[in-house]
C-alpha cells in the first residue's frame, strides 16, 4: 500500500472513529424556566404547584436543594452558563439587553464540534442583540417551534443538546393569561401570601396567574419527555430541569434575594444516577455550562471559571468541597436610571447567612422615581404585576409603608440577614453588635471573591458597565 492510500485510509478511520465517538455520547434536555422560583415545585413543598414533570425527574433522578443563579436577571444568567463564566468576566453581558461578544468559548459551539445536533426553543439567550456581534443565529443555537418539532428533524445518528427556553413563568406585563387555568385547579384560598408582600387582591390574582404559568411550564415538559421516552432514548437522555432566575414579583427579580436568585434543579440519566438522591451542596445555574460538557465528555476551557456538577451527581468524594456558599452578583438590569446607571451589587450566601454588598447605596435599587421607561411606570426594575400597581397606587398609605419601604426604598452599604430566625430576610442585622463576628467574616470572603476573581468592581469609583450599551427599547404605551 502506498503511503497516500494509508493516510487516506487513517483519515477516514479517524472520521470513523469521531462519528462512532459522537454516537456513543448522551442526549442532554435541558428545560430552562423564566422566573420560577425555589421551592414553587410538588415535590419541594409547594402544595399549590403542580409539577409532575419536574417531581418526576427529582424522584427518578437527583434533586439538588441549594441552586442559585449567578445573577438574578435573565440574559446575564444565560451569558454565564452559555460561557462558564461569573458575570463580571463578561463584560457587557453581564447585564441586561446586551450584545454577546464572540471572545470567549460557548458551550453550545464545543457542543456542535462534538457532534452534537443542537436546537432550542422558546427563550434562548435573550433579551439581547447578539446581531450586533456578528451572531446569525442566537447563540444558543437553531431555533424550532418546539422539542418535537426538533427531534422530528434532527439528524438521528447524532447526539442530541436541546435548549427547552420556557416563559410561561414570566409575567406578562400585568396580564394574568393563567388566571383562569389555575382557577380550574387550585383553591385561592390556600395561598400563602409572603411576608414581603401586602395581601391584597392583586397579588391573589398575580399568584394564581404564576401557578397557572408554572402548570403550563411542566405541561410542556412533561410533553418533552413524552417524546423521547417514545423514542426509546429516556435512558440515555440526560434531563436536567431548572431556572434563570427567580420571580419576577416585587423583591424577587433583580434582587439577590431568595426570592430573586434561589432556583429549583433536578438532574436525571435513566440507571446512570441513583434514583432519588438529594443533594445539599451548594450549585450554581452557571455550573450547568461546564457540566454539559463534562456529562458528555468534551474538555471544559480553562477560560471556564464555572464548576461542573458531574463529580456531585455521583457522589465522587471530595464532591462538596469549596460548595459551602454562592457568590450572587449583578450590575445593570433595565435602563431605569438617569445616564444608563446600574445598580451593582455583590452578595454571598451560605446556609445560614445571606450577606448583600449594595455598591451604590446614593441610587434607588428599584430604578429611579421619575424614569419611566418600562411601561410608563417609576421603579423599573420592579416588573409591572398587579401589586406592584396596587403599591404605587397606595405610596402615601401608611398601612403599606413597610412594604414599600421593602421593595422601592434606597438600601443600606451592606445587609445581612440570619435565615434561621428570618429565611424571608426583612431584618437587616448589619448593624448588631452581636453579628459582627458573621458580618466580618462575610465582608471578607466576599473581598477575597473579588480579588480573586478579578472583579473591577474592586476599585469602588469604576463605572464601566454604566458605559455599555443597552439596546432594549421602551415597549409602546398601553
Amino acid at each position: 500500500m502506498n503511503p497516500k492510500t494509508l493516510l487516506r485510509l487513517l483519515a477516514l478511520l479517524f472520521v470513523f472513529a469521531g462519528v462512532l465517538r459522537a454516537a456513543e455520547r448522551p442526549n442532554i434536555l435541558f428545560i430552562i424556566g423564566d422566573n420560577w422560583k425555589w421551592p414553587t415545585a410538588g415535590i419541594l413543598g409547594d402544595p399549590m404547584a403542580k409539577t409532575p414533570a419536574f417531581d418526576r425527574i427529582a424522584r427518578e433522578g437527583v434533586l439538588f436543594t441549594h441552586t442559585f443563579n449567578p445573577v438574578p436577571s435573565c440574559s446575564p444568567t444565560r451569558s454565564c452558563l452559555l460561557t462558564g463564566k461569573a458575570a463580571h468576566q463578561l463584560g457587557e453581558r453581564a447585564s441586561l439587553w446586551s450584545a454577546f461578544p464572540k471572545d470567549t468559548p460557548v458551550v453550545t459551539d464545543l457542543l456542535r464540534e462534538a457532534g452534537y445536533d443542537v436546537g432550542f426553543s422558546g427563550k434562548g439567550w435573550s433579551p439581547g442583540n447578539h446581531a450586533i456581534s456578528g451572531w446569525k443565529e442566537n447563540p444558543v443555537g437553531t431555533k424550532y417551534k418546539d422539542f418535537a418539532d426538533f427531534h422530528a428533524k434532527h439528524d438521528a445518528s447524532k447526539p442530541f443538546f436541546f435548549w427547552l427556553g420556557n416563559t410561561d413563568t414570566a409575567t406578562k406585563a400585568g396580564k394574568l393569561p393563567y388566571f383562569e387555568l389555575a382557577k380550574q385547579k387550585l383553591d385561592p384560598a390556600k395561598l400563602t401570601i409572603p411576608p414581603e408582600l401586602p395581601d391584597c387582591a392583586a397579588l391573589r390574582d398575580d399568584l394564581m396567574n404564576y401557578y397557572g404559568g408554572v402548570m403550563k411550564m411542566d405541561e410542556e415538559a412533561a410533553a418533552a419527555l413524552g417524546v423521547v421516552e417514545k423514542s426509546g432514548q429516556i435512558d440515555n437522555t440526560i434531563v436536567i430541569y431548572t431556572s434563570d432566575n427567580g420571580w419576577q414579583l416585587p423583591r424577587g427579580l433583580a434582587n439577590c434575594y431568595d426570592a430573586g436568585s434561589r432556583v429549583p434543579l433536578a438532574v436525571r440519566w435513566g440507571s446512570k444516577l441513583a434514583a432519588g438522591r438529594q443533594i445539599d451542596a451548594f450549585a450554581n445555574v452557571a455550573d450547568l455550562g461546564p457540566t454539559f460538557l463534562d456529562l458528555a465528555e468534551i474538555a471544559i476551557p480553562r477560560e471556564m471559571t464555572m464548576k461542573s456538577l458531574k463529580p456531585l451527581l455521583f457522589g465522587q468524594n471530595g464532591s462538596e468541597a469549596g460548595r459551602d456558599a454562592i457568590f450572587i452578583e449583578r450590575e445593570r438590569h433595565a435602563n431605569v436610571r438617569h445616564d444608563n446607571q446600574s445598580y451593582p451589587i455583590r452578595a454571598i450566601r451560605t446556609r445560614d447567612h445571606l450577606y448583600i454588598r449594595n455598591l451604590r447605596p446614593d441610587r434607588w435599587p428599584a430604578g429611579d422615581p421619575d424614569v419611566l421607561f418600562l411601561h410608563g411606570r417609576p421603579f423599573g426594575d420592579v416588573d409591572t404585576t398587579g401589586v406592584k400597581d396596587f403599591l404605587l397606587a397606595h405610596q402615601n398609605d401608611p398601612t403599606y409603608a413597610k412594604y414599600i419601604a421593602l421593595i422601592f426604598a434606597k438600601r443600606p452599604a451592606e445587609e445581612l440577614y440570619d435565615l434561621r430566625s428570618d429565611p424571608n430576610q426583612l431584618d437587616n442585622i448589619a448593624g448588631e453588635v452581636k453579628h459582627a463576628d458573621t458580618l466580618n467574616d462575610l465582608r471578607a470572603r466576599v473581598d477575597d471573591w473579588m480579588k480573586q476573581a478579578n472583579d473591577l468592581r474592586v476599585d469602588p469609583a469604576n463605572d464601566d458597565w454604566d458605559k455599555f450599551p443597552y439596546y432594549g427599547k421602551a415597549p409602546k404605551k398601553e
